[in-house]
């Protein structure tokens, strides 16, 4: 699999298109495309692991691990959805203490104001 085929791959997982994830790793919008056909510099590769939370490990192809660097409890939480939690009334906690259904519809209304 070539860089362009995973960072394709991982940014669709993180529902992120090229595009946007270019213009997070501060390139041009386009530019990420252009690494079909070209290498891109270890900086921009590093830029595009940081906003997608992967290793350059993995986007080089070396290991097969997104995220090999995590700690497991890392891992368990990279990309959870809170919305999606909520529904699906996975265990919350703050500081120790799990929320309850008061507390996950305040943070659901907090985060539909924005």
């Amino acid at each position: 699999m070539t860089i362009f085929e995973r960072v394709k791959e991982i940014s669709d997982l993180r529902k992120i298109s090229l595009q946007a994830l270019a213009e997070k790793s501060n390139m041009g919008i386009n530019s990420i495309y252009g690494w079909k056909t070209k290498k891109p510099s270890i900086e921009k590769i590093s830029a595009v692991a940081d906003v997608l939370h992967v290793s350059t490990d993995y986007l080089l192809g070396r290991t097969d691990e997104p995220n090999h660097y995590m700690t497991e409890t890392e891992k368990m939480l990279s990309g959870v959805d809170l919305s999606e939690a909520i529904d699906r009334s996975i265990p919350l906690t703050y500081g120790g203490h799990e929320l309850d259904d008061n507390d996950k519809e305040i943070i659901r209304r907090l985060f539909e104001e924005k």
